[in-house]
């Protein structure tokens, strides 16, 4: 981890004048999640499911602990993360994010939310996929909280499919307000995605139930 913001600078400095979508750097980032994963041997994670086709899509996931993010890493397409501004602020990992191209968004700004969503249909624009998680935040019990309507907005506004992923387990892992990791057995499901054509905007609402009740169908009971 010591060396992997050096070398992914110097990958973002070589591949910028024919990677506008920042995918190597961007690909880099999400091995190194995977490796760190891999340190942690009580935790036994696996992806299930293909990505389905070229995309681009809103790739959705239910949010139940930080190691969805290593988890979902695993996924064999870069994508570009909306994430807390925050996160991006921590040293050194943060500062991989930006590098990344990864996106901020500050909660409760709506301008800051607005600048995101804009953002994020720039790079669908360009056929890269853009991930989401529509809780907003991790849930303390493993449960499946509400869903907002953001993501499916980006959706139906840039003409794509919803690309739902189901997590589970990865609560028992790292709990949320909990600095201690855990055994666990996690899971990351992609499902068959969802079309937003013949959505309009103001039916968001009802593209987010359909993408929550099949995220739901799905989890374990």
């Amino acid at each position: 981890m010591l060396v992997a913001l050096p070398v992914e600078a110097l990958l973002l400095l070589v591949t910028w004048p024919f990677d506008r979508n920042r995918t190597v750097p961007g690909r880099f980032l999400r091995l190194m999640a995977v490796a760190l994963s891999a340190c942690f041997l009580t935790w036994r994670l696996r992806l299930e499911g293909r990505w389905p086709g070229k995309g681009p899509y809103v790739v959705v996931a239910n949010h139940q602990s930080l190691l969805d993010i290593l988890l979902i890493s695993r996924v064999p397409r870069e994508m570009k993360w909306m994430a807390k501004e925050s996160l991006f602020k921590v040293p050194w990992m943060g500062w991989m994010f930006v590098l990344s191209g990864d996106i901020p968004v500050r909660r409760g700004d709506a301008e800051s939310g607005s600048a995101a969503l804009r953002k994020a249909k720039e790079y669908l624009a360009r056929g890269m996929s853009v991930m989401i998680f529509p809780e907003g935040t991790r849930s303390r019990t493993g449960a499946l909280g509400s869903f907002k309507s953001g993501a499916f907005r980006l959706a139906i506004e840039a003409g794509v499919p919803v690309l739902p992923i189901v997590v589970s387990g990865t609560a028992a892992g790292y709990p949320k307000g909990s600095p201690w990791v855990r055994p666990c057995r996690g899971t990351a499901r992609i499902l068959e995605p969802v079309a937003s054509a013949g959505f309009k905007l103001e039916d968001a609402s009802k593209l987010k139930d359909a993408v929550r009740e099949r995220i739901a169908a799905a989890l374990p009971p």
